[in-house]
């Protein structure tokens, strides 16, 4: 916000928009937080534009995930004992100063609690609620948590089943933030984050994002099926291919996927198993698709459709985290976040639009002049070059 607010001070295309008026900060957050509903529905009315121009045509959509980090710290995780005990040894040494501090404190009662020792009393209370909540967590049946909501914590699930410890409690490594208790902690390739996972499905032909979806975990499987069909939502009409990396693969999915009749093409095999061939495959015997699947992308080759995923939904994802800067949600709480996210990918499709309509000859992910610099909102395409198929 307190970009925003400089901004409208400093940059004239900010002036314009404002009418050389100079909000402050706290106007501008409190319009976002006061507005969060209305302006998450942006994104919406961005894609209806970006159909009627013709930018959208669903002829082929490349679907990824990406991990973004809440507004929360992973290191609030001391123990119980250990801030217990620290609190009882902070509480003994106030009482043997107690009479020096009388003495100071003056016309003070100075029997007060230390702010050192409030704050980590405070800590204290917070983890022993957190506690609380996970055993409660513990004892509730798994269907009935709400089906959007944030899910388990982390820790209370392992490989798709219900983790617990040996009395029906909650296990040792079972955590629950402080800051933004919805928020779970992922991993990524630097480590692991308290976040969320962030899904795209973007358009071939203008790099528009056709739909969006957030998640609290790490995997991408369960989002396919929702992102086509909100894109279908959205926009009347189904895709006519769908390529996504091996986190999005399942049979199930494609299943669906050929329910649906539209052209898969996810990638099925992991690390060194990318080469092996489908014989050796033993605990993919029972699904036919997914060993279809991987003959049909190994028989294409460079020439396989499949290669588009990564010049359409990757420099996207690449604009949002490096060219925009954002890796870091600012609300906390699932509702509020989404919301957040929603928002995000309004400005991604209509700064797409903007130069599809406005720049002669432009294509996205072949080239990007330094005067496509942003104008309005800090986008800045990608530096990627076309390729042609060997």
């Amino acid at each position: 916000m307190r970009r925003i607010a400089r901004c409208c001070e400093e940059r004239l295309d900010f002036m314009a928009v404002t009418a050389m008026n100079r909000p402050d900060f706290r106007t501008i957050s409190d319009f976002r937080r006061r507005h969060l509903s209305a302006l998450a529905d942006l994104f919406l009315q961005v894609l209806r534009l970006c159909r009627a121009a013709g930018l959208v045509q669903l002829g082929h959509v490349a679907i990824d995930g990406t991990k973004l980090k809440a507004n929360a710290s992973r290191r609030m995780r001391q123990t119980e004992a250990n801030l217990a005990a620290q609190v009882a040894d902070w509480l003994e040494r106030a009482d043997q100063h107690d009479a020096a501090d009388d003495a100071e404190q003056g016309s003070c009662r100075g029997d007060e609690m230390p702010a050192w020792v409030r704050t980590k009393q405070q800590r204290l209370d917070r983890i022993r609620a957190a506690k609380a909540v996970l055993e409660a967590e513990a004892k509730q049946e798994p269907s009935a948590a709400a089906p959007d909501g944030p899910g388990p914590s982390s820790g209370m699930q392992a490989y798709g089943k219900p983790n617990r410890s040996a009395d029906g409690g909650p296990p040792d490594r079972a955590q629950r933030n402080f800051t933004d208790p919805d928020s779970r902690i992922l991993p990524t390739r630097d480590g692991f984050i308290a976040g969320y996972n962030g899904q795209l499905a973007v358009d071939a032909a203008n790099q528009i994002i056709v739909s969006h979806r957030l998640v609290t975990n790490s995997g991408d499987a369960d989002g396919l099926i929702p992102l086509v069909d909100a894109a279908r939502a959205a926009l009347g009409r189904k895709p006519t291919e769908i390529s996504a990396d091996n986190g999005f693969a399942s049979e199930a999915n494609l299943e669906a996927l050929a329910e649906r009749r539209v052209e898969a093409y996810l990638a099925c095999r992991r690390g060194r198993n990318r080469d092996e061939p489908e014989a050796s495959w033993r605990r993919r015997k029972k699904q036919p698709r997914m060993i279809a699947m991987a003959a049909k992308i190994k028989r294409a080759g460079y020439r396989s459709r499949y290669r588009l995923r990564k010049q359409v939904v990757g420099p996207v994802i690449g604009q949002i985290k490096h060219a925009r800067g954002f890796r870091q949600f600012l609300l906390r709480g699932l509702d509020k976040v989404r919301a957040e996210w929603a928002l995000l990918c309004s400005p991604q499709s209509s700064e797409a639009r903007r130069l599809a309509l406005t720049e002669p000859g432009w294509h996205p992910g072949i080239r990007a002049p330094a005067h496509y610099s942003d104008r309005l909102l800090g986008i800045r395409l990608c530096p990627t070059r076309s390729r042609k198929s060997k």
